[in-house]
């Protein structure tokens, strides 16, 4: 099965987190890393966003 990629705009409208956060985080670690898909194109893996979710989820129950 082929793996869902997100584009920025995608990812910000998920998690709620703006373009500056994600890219700071990614940074420090605390975000996923995207997938280049071009010289300036990159998206995240779905399942990795949805892990990274259920992860942050986790630790605030």
């Amino acid at each position: 099965m082929a793996e869902i990629l997100l584009r920025r705009p995608d990812v910000e409208a998920r998690t709620g987190l703006s373009r500056s956060t994600i890219y700071d985080w990614m940074k420090r670690g605390e975000f996923p890393q995207p997938v280049k898909l071009g010289a300036r194109i990159v998206a995240w893996r779905a399942s990795d966003v949805v892990a990274w979710l259920e992860a942050r989820e986790t630790k605030a129950v």
